[in-house]
């Protein structure tokens, strides 16, 4: 299965420090946030990867491509660990990247894709979210879909003062952890939600789903929405939400990326120590 990852947003919540760098290169910890993107899908076993990115996002392509000067720096310094880690990044997947020459949603990235996709299902994977867990998040939807055949998306629940930051399911429990879903809300006031199951970024779909996309328009903010093209297509062709296990980090915001940075630091026996945590355990 083919994954999308997009990559072209401006980052205007992390200005400055975006200003001339992509919000996917910023680390957590000592790797870039889209790292931890591309490696939850090739654990899933997933190594066929379109990245939607726009100007200004070579830094990524750079991430994941060889770098032969430093390499053999390395080599000549004897610093194999590091060598290792550096070709190891650049061979984990085959990564393809399309430009998105307009900032018109995350919708349109999505419908960027369809050419490299053509009739076949794909997953969809954003850079805000970090899962860490045994199982994959997206392998998890994978087995949703293997067994559903419909379309699914990652739901989690959240605090209702927070609804209106994600897309929020209505739907009706299939069994523990998975629901039908019957509508979706755009980032609704907690008066408005549906319910309290936010979706989060991860989503694997059946290709019906740029058909829906071609046919929306501009919606919220005067962009082309993917929960408008899911709206269409729960209704006509079913869709899922599975609660994911796992812990998932939002950083999209600076609060939460900072979080982030110091919750998985916890987690290294090389830092925690000196900075004085107690190492905690994975996921």
């Amino acid at each position: 299965m083919k994954v999308v990852i997009p990559a072209a947003g401006l980052g205007i919540r992390f200005l400055p420090a975006t200003k001339a760098q992509p919000k996917e290169m910023l680390p957590v910890v000592d790797k870039p946030a889209i790292q931890y993107v591309v490696e939850e899908a090739v654990a899933s076993g997933m190594t066929d990867i379109i990245m939607i990115t726009g100007r200004g996002k070579r830094a990524i392509e750079d991430h994941f491509d060889r770098s032969y000067e430093l390499e053999h720096k390395l080599r000549d310094s004897g610093n194999e660990e590091a060598l290792e880690e550096v070709q190891r990044i650049a061979s984990m997947a085959d990564i393809f990247y399309i430009r998105q020459k307009e900032q018109l949603g995350l919708g349109h990235a999505v419908l960027c894709a369809k050419k490299h996709i053509g009739d076949e299902p794909f997953a969809v994977m954003l850079g805000d979210d970090i899962v860490v867990n045994d199982h994959p998040c997206i392998g998890q939807l994978v087995d949703v879909f293997e067994e559903t055949k419909s379309s699914v998306v990652g739901v989690e629940r959240v605090p209702k003062s927070k609804v209106s930051r994600y897309g929020v399911i209505k739907g009706k429990k299939v069994r523990d952890e998975l629901y039908k879903v019957d509508d979706l809300v755009e980032k609704p006031s907690p008066k408005e939600a549906p319910s309290d199951l936010a979706i989060i970024g991860r989503y694997v779909f059946n290709p019906e789903i740029f058909t829906y996309l071609e046919k929306i328009g501009p919606g919220m903010g005067g962009e082309y929405q993917l929960t408008d093209a899911m709206r269409h297509l729960c209704r006509k062709k079913g869709l899922y939400g599975l609660r994911f296990k796992g812990r998932r980090f939002d950083i999209g915001s600076k609060a939460d990326w900072i979080r982030a940075t110091v919750e998985l630091s916890m987690e290294r026996p090389d830092l925690s120590k000196d900075l004085g945590f107690s190492v905690r355990k994975t996921a």
